[in-house]
């Protein structure tokens, strides 16, 4: 059976971000990745939109990267990525402990919010970047405290936006998402892939420019 990327044609790239889920997705792809997770002080970012904190983040993520690759002369296409868990214009970013996770998940117990992730396209030879989000909708279905206790308790929400993981044990807490799924995961597929077809694009219109008339 044909790879996937040998049908989309991605070109290979360069992820600046630690997360084993995008990780995960981009390789379930057969997608020619290279990790080299970015250095942000997330905890910098004055924005409050949620919108417009993912996009930055990502951005910010993958021009960092994009310093040092092309110094060290590559010419993989950075991609950053970053994202965003709000309810009711509150950031509900990664727990700080066990408490802070059981916090989080007790505000969305019963409740729709929002999951926003920023991605940045940078081609650090031609200088080009492309920056998007999507946003995806999800509702918890009303938990009990004995619930919450036991989830936060197994780990798995301590490296998460907004304290839980729709792909693991998180996905028990969901009751229903309004949206792309892979965007709550940390990766829109659908919306990376138009993104990388408007670069490629970008890329052959650079390297092959009209003949000026005379």
């Amino acid at each position: 059976m044909a790879k996937i990327s040998n049908i989309i044609s991605w070109p290979p790239l360069l992820l600046a971000s630690a997360s084993p889920r995008r990780k995960a997705l981009l390789e379930g792809l057969g997608a020619d990745i290279i990790i080299k997770p970015a250095e942000v002080d997330e905890e910098s970012c004055v924005l409050s939109d949620p919108q417009r904190i993912a996009e930055y983040l990502a951005e910010q993520k993958a021009l960092f990267l994009g310093k040092k690759w092309r110094a060290s002369g590559g010419s993989r296409l950075i991609l950053g990525a970053d994202t965003v868990v709000a309810y009711c214009h509150h950031i509900l970013g990664k727990p700080a402990d066990e408490k802070d996770a059981r916090r989080m998940i007790k505000i969305l117990s019963g409740q729709w919010h929002q999951v926003y992730t920023g991605l940045c396209l940078y081609d650090p030879v031609n200088k080009i970047k492309l920056t998007s989000h999507e946003m995806t909708r999800v509702k918890f279905r009303r938990l009990l405290l004995s619930e919450i206790k036991n989830y936060a308790a197994t780990g798995e929400p301590m490296d998460k936006a907004g304290a839980y993981g729709i792909q693991g044990l998180g996905s028990l807490l969901v009751e229903r998402i309004n949206g792309c799924y892979f965007n709550v995961m940390g990766l829109p597929l659908a919306r990376l892939n138009t993104m990388i077809q408007r670069m490629e694009y970008l890329r052959c219109k650079k390297s092959s420019p009209g003949r000026k008339a005379r």
